[in-house]
């Protein structure tokens, strides 16, 4: 008779007490969205499942990256779990920073973690973090605004219908701003949205030979579009506003529409949060007709910095967190809408889940999104939002700056552009590309 995954727990725990193990106490360092904070409200179940207690340390977007890359790099040790992403994990796989997880439970059915998830998290075929949830990013919209403004919401939009919608959204007066996106300086946050929005415009980071290519055509007429369109029909001081911000104006009522990750949908269609939850709709990421989307593809997962000294108890918690258990918890406490999405096939295979409002749209977009192929021309490298290579989080990182103040109108697009090409060239040749 098959055991389920609270069984095997329970049974494996009460073996090592009875043993004469001591309970854990394991340290998880996670981001501050809606998500992770909500799996620290279901802690007390994997507690009472394992004698294992947790520590938390929820950190901002940025600030977790470079926290947890900082002890990574420099064997600090201060984690036994970390919240990590399809960038850093097969590099830090490829490293020996992680530890493989390759002997999971055969009830955790770790096949049944969507492909293009376990590839993005893995190196050499071996898993080494495991999806709390999967992500790619889609156009999320007022029902009622876009009504309003005359028009329809195709489902797969193009870049000149957004803006045409933006603009006619815009209502200064009542404090409704057509459109919020991420400028925010970061990697992650707003170079993010910029990378995975230049792929529609045919732009690239780097050409064949690893060149970066911000003085192309490309890339000045994506960051003029997205500065052109923020300025007529964004919201103030959008060049210091993520994803928390966006989520935030957006639930207020304040956005007629946000493109950004899926797994906002769940937020914004909540009556509880949301003052807008019964009048959103959702599209495609916007393209330009060049054959590639503006979507990206992202996990955050849980992953094992090599030398913990528990890593026995951080395996029995990541098996907790990402099992289809855990989901089967959140929506028995929560409903289907809330459970974390976009890790597992059983998930989109759930009749009741198939009745979610956004589950399709997010499997879609999910699925159309390609990390091997993102661009319009060939790259030499892997990724949607970002390049796989060690070097791109710094260089991104500063690069994202530079525009953030070219939006903030410190500087011009074309400076902007200039000193990104000037960095970018200048860290690729340092390190040897």
């Amino acid at each position: 008779m098959k055991m389920t995954l609270r069984a095997l727990l329970g049974a494996s725990v009460s073996l090592a007490l009875a043993g004469g193990v001591m309970a854990e106490t394991i340290t998880i360092a996670t981001v501050n969205n809606g998500d992770m904070i909500r799996m620290q409200g279901y802690t007390d179940d994997f507690t009472a499942k394992t004698g294992h207690t947790v520590e938390w340390v929820t950190l901002e977007e940025n600030v977790l990256r470079e926290r947890v890359t900082t002890d990574i790099t420099t064997k600090g040790g201060q984690f036994d779990i970390m919240t990590i992403g399809m960038y850093e994990t097969p590099i830090w796989g490829k490293n020996g920073w992680l530890v493989p997880l390759n002997d999971l439970s055969a009830d955790y059915d770790a096949a049944d973690i969507l492909p293009a998830m376990a590839g993005g998290l893995s190196y050499d075929g071996t898993l080494y973090a495991a999806p709390f949830y999967g992500e790619s990013s889609m156009v999320m919209y007022r029902t009622d605004l876009m009504q309003k403004a005359g028009l329809t919401m195709p489902e797969a939009p193009t870049w000149a219908f957004i803006r045409e919608a933006a603009a006619k959204m815009t209502d200064r007066a009542n404090d409704i701003n057509g459109i919020c996106l991420r400028g925010k300086a970061g990697w992650g946050e707003g170079g993010a949205f910029i990378t995975a929005m230049s792929n529609s415009f045919g732009a690239r980071w780097f050409d064949e030979n690893w060149k970066p290519t911000f003085d192309s055509e490309a890339w000045a007429n994506t960051v003029n579009f997205f500065k052109g369109m923020m300025d007529e029909s964004g919201p103030a001081g959008y060049a210091t506003n993520g994803f928390n911000e966006n989520l935030s104006l957006f639930q207020q009522g304040k956005c007629g529409m946000w493109i950004d990750a899926t797994v906002a949908a769940s937020f914004v269609t909540n009556p509880a949060d949301s003052t807008v939850a019964d009048r959103v709709g959702f599209a495609l990421a916007p393209d330009n007709g060049l054959g590639k989307r503006s979507n990206w593809l992202w996990a955050w997962a849980l992953a094992i910095p090599a030398g913990t000294q528990k890593e026995a108890a951080a395996k029995q918690f990541i098996e907790w967190a990402t099992s289809k258990d855990y989901i089967e918890l959140v929506a028995a406490k929560e409903g289907w809408a809330n459970v974390p999405p976009g890790a597992r096939t059983s998930l989109y295979q759930n009749p009741e889940y198939q009745k979610v409002p956004f589950a399709k749209m997010t499997l879609d977009s999910i699925l159309s999104a390609d990390p091997t192929q993102p661009t319009v021309d060939p790259v030499p490298y892997v990724g949607i939002q970002f390049a796989a290579i060690p070097e791109f989080a710094g260089i991104a990182t500063d690069v994202s700056q530079e525009f953030s103040n070219a939006y903030a109108g410190q500087q011009t697009v074309e400076e902007a552009l200039a000193k990104a090409q000037a960095l970018a060239t200048e860290a690729m040749e340092a390190a040897g590309y």
